[in-house]
């Protein structure tokens, strides 16, 4: 005799579709021959005692259905009649136990797959619907707003940022006594066949430990500069060669190679968009990253790549980076922000990306925006962060004293030296 497994597993879920209690039983009066067949089969039988059999049947008359069914119809587990077996032969205490066990257990399945059909649908079967907020729930009419999901956190711990020195510090970029990296001029060409002059900072253990490699920054001037500003030591100059010597000298900050090219006639104030890249990145994916990598011991991977600028060279800095975060892990952006007429293209060209909930994964350090309280960048670095903020994008906004100067760019380098490739997991 077949076990009716798939007839017995449509009657649960058929009682569980109106009235369970009463139709359960139903469905535990159909498999009641299979059980008694099976259980005369796995237990030899045996003729018990007249006495035994009058104290079993009675155990067996007791098993009388619910107060709210016809004993007549249903019984517990088999009725009476379904329970004592044929004449001939009478159910010993050992195949009374079997048949109990082997109820329970059937129970216990039938139940946890009823439990599964409530909640997986069938092939075919329409997913149940969201749950939809009622009256006053949060949500739903007259209730309050219902809560956003909560933000995940960045793949790396969140770091923290260290203070700006005051505007009238100039301790930091001193040409002071500690060990000095060595600040050198490379040529290149272009890939449109032009010969470029790009300054490049070895930190100061460079020379002597020939074995290590180390991040690269790429560190791009503002308009009306080249190369030279970020390490030249005059007024306008930044002394980046000699802020990243007292950093590492203080283990503060990692030895790195900064890499800073002349980006003054490819730099664009328009935003660039995934897919369509301006000059400026052209000749960085293809020339200035190929030729650092090949000339200095640098590690040539996304996670030990940066790129900052300040004025000017933030829009190279987000016009490169942002489009490249398989290039890039981290952007800084000082003083700098797109003007009125471009905003809207900015936040068209990548809303996609700042939309993707996966570009969060993509910024080991948060994306980095800084303006002094009277630079001329302010508005348009706030409108660049609004969108930014609009989109979840991590960030840290730094505002200072001073205006649109590179007394504020050596302190934003100094600031956020500090924070650049930090140890953790992932690419």
């Amino acid at each position: 005799m077949r076990f009716p497994a798939k007839e017995w597993t449509q009657c649960l879920i058929n009682a569980n579709r109106t009235s369970w209690y009463q139709n359960e039983l139903d469905c535990i009066t159909m498999l009641a021959p299979r059980l008694e067949w099976l259980s005369s089969h796995l237990v030899r039988p045996r003729v018990r005692p007249a006495t035994s059999q009058t104290k079993t049947n009675k155990v067996l008359a007791a098993l009388v259905a619910p107060n709210n069914m016809s004993s007549k119809k249903h019984c517990f587990l088999f009725g009476k009649v379904r329970a004592m077996s044929k004449k001939t032969r009478q159910f010993a205490p050992v195949q009374l136990r079997l048949l109990k066990l082997t109820f329970l257990l059937v129970m216990v399945a039938g139940t946890m797959f009823i439990g599964r059909a409530q909640h997986m649908p069938s092939p075919g079967q329409a997913p149940t619907a969201p749950h939809v907020p009622g009256r006053d729930e949060p949500g739903g009419p007259g209730g309050p707003p219902a809560m956003p999901p909560m933000p995940k956190p960045g793949i790396c711990p969140l770091p923290i940022l260290p203070a700006l020195p005051t505007y009238a510090d100039a301790s930091f970029f001193a040409n002071a006594d500690v060990p000095h990296g060595k600040v050198e001029e490379a040529t290149y060409k272009s890939y449109s066949g032009k010969e470029k002059r790009m300054h490049v900072y070895l930190p100061p253990d460079y020379q002597t430990n020939a074995s290590v490699t180390y991040p690269t920054l790429y560190l791009n001037h503002g308009g009306g500069g080249d190369d030279s500003n970020w390490t030249s030591t005059d007024v306008r100059g930044g002394s980046a060669n000699f802020i990243l010597d007292n950093l590492i000298a203080a283990g503060k900050a990692k030895p790195m190679v900064v890499v800073m090219p002349n980006t003054h006639e490819c730099a664009s104030a328009t935003p660039s968009a995934p897919g369509k890249d301006d000059t400026c990145t052209q000749e960085y994916l293809k020339d200035i990253i190929p030729y650092a990598e090949h000339h200095y011991r640098v590690k040539a991977d996304r996670a030990d790549r940066a790129i900052a600028g300040l004025s000017m060279g933030g829009f190279v800095a987000m016009n490169t980076g942002l489009p490249h975060l398989d290039t890039f892990s981290a952007l800084y952006v000082y003083s700098s922000g797109y003007f009125p007429d471009q905003q809207k293209a900015f936040e068209d060209n990548f809303q996609g990306l700042l939309k993707d909930p996966q570009t969060n994964d993509l910024f080991r350090v948060p994306f980095y925006m800084s303006a002094g309280e009277t630079d001329i960048a302010l508005k348009n670095g706030q409108a660049v962060m609004s969108v930014i903020n609009k989109y979840g994008i991590r960030n840290f906004w730094v505002l200072s004293s001073g205006g649109h100067e590179m007394t504020n760019w050596r302190r934003d380098l100094y600031q956020t030296a500090q924070i650049m490739f930090p140890d953790c997991g992932g690419k």
